[in-house]
């Protein structure tokens, strides 16, 4: 049987970018919408105390479900769904730092390493105001957690009964409410502490990502499909990304909820109260949102690229 060539990587340079923005925002918003309620779960479980409220991710999945209903997994969705931009911000920071750093190192794990890191640094700036209010209105759902909010929402039935803001509801009310007590500067609390997460996050997870998939290609039997070997390449990534940078995380919660300002204090916090457990606190809904969204954001990701294949190179390509 023919043996199937090394997986081939779709560069910048290759891509119509009209076909490429216009499908791209189809794919983040179906990736987002699916790893949303684990997003949900791993933040609640990250800002408890201890485990005052939730023992782990399936019992948070089941309280919440009855005591919220579905509805309850997609507090503060909309809000979070501006997070689009960011999205076409990252692929695009991503790819242009790429071609970049391919004039200075051939390697692609260079090149994977150091665009991963400034498409984070770039997102992140982005998507830290918007996070800062969607993690308020996730814990909102559950008394005991969000107790630990500086900021309380208001029904939406009082709400409702003001012109002003029945438009805009919880999110707006939340908005102003950490403007007034911090300005501008409340909605990037925990900025660096999410720089220091996600930035190493993104970092390694494009390199182990086409390491898992170059190994993966080696071992598996020829008639596999390289789409289908991305596809288990890109949760093993997450996974081994996500674990190596989980305490890094847990200190990012509990830093934008609870409105702290020193992430060394929050860290000697945590550990005082959960010892080793900040390791893997909330670890495994952190894995298992990165499953779906590792597998869409793969799968559609190099699919969108084949895609977005300008014209003139679809026939040089094999697959």
């Amino acid at each position: 049987m023919h043996q199937k060539g090394p997986i081939q990587i779709i560069e910048w340079e290759d891509l119509d970018k009209r076909k490429f923005y216009s499908l791209g925002v189809f794919m983040t918003f179906t990736s987002r919408a699916t790893a949303y309620p684990a997003s949900l779960i791993r933040t609640r479980l990250q800002v408890q105390k201890g485990k005052a409220v939730y023992s782990g991710t399936f019992d948070a999945f089941l309280k919440i479900l009855r005591a919220e209903g579905v509805r309850g997994l997609y507090r503060g969705f909309m809000v979070n769904s501006f997070t689009l931009l960011s999205g076409q911000a990252y692929v695009t920071t991503y790819e242009l730092v790429r071609k970049f750093v391919s004039h200075y190192s051939p390697s692609n794990t260079v090149k994977s390493l150091v665009g991963g890191g400034a498409a984070s640094l770039v997102a992140q700036t982005i998507t830290v105001p918007i996070d800062v209010v969607s993690q308020h209105l996730m814990i909102q759902g559950c008394h005991s957690v969000s107790q630990l909010s500086r900021f309380k929402v208001k029904p939406k039935r009082v709400l409702a009964a003001s012109k002003s803001k029945r438009t805009f509801g919880q999110a707006w009310d939340l908005t102003v409410q950490i403007y007034a007590a911090d300005g501008v500067k409340g909605f990037y609390r925990g900025y660096v502490a999410s720089l220091l997460t996600y930035i190493p996050s993104s970092a390694l997870w494009w390199p182990f990502y086409h390491f898992y998939a170059e190994q993966l290609t080696l071992l598996a039997p020829s008639a596999w499909p390289h789409l289908l070997l991305q596809a288990l390449a890109g949760p093993m990534a997450g996974a081994t990304a996500y674990t190596i940078t989980n305490p890094l995380d847990v200190i990012r919660a509990r830093v934008q909820v609870e409105g702290r300002s020193s992430i060394i204090e929050t860290f000697k916090q945590l550990l005082a109260e959960e010892g080793a457990g900040i390791v893997t606190k909330g670890l495994s809904a952190r894995i298992l949102s990165s499953l779906p969204t590792s597998v869409l954001l793969v799968v559609g990701y190099e699919t969108l690229k084949k895609l977005s294949l300008r014209a003139e190179l679809i026939e040089s390509r094999h697959w």
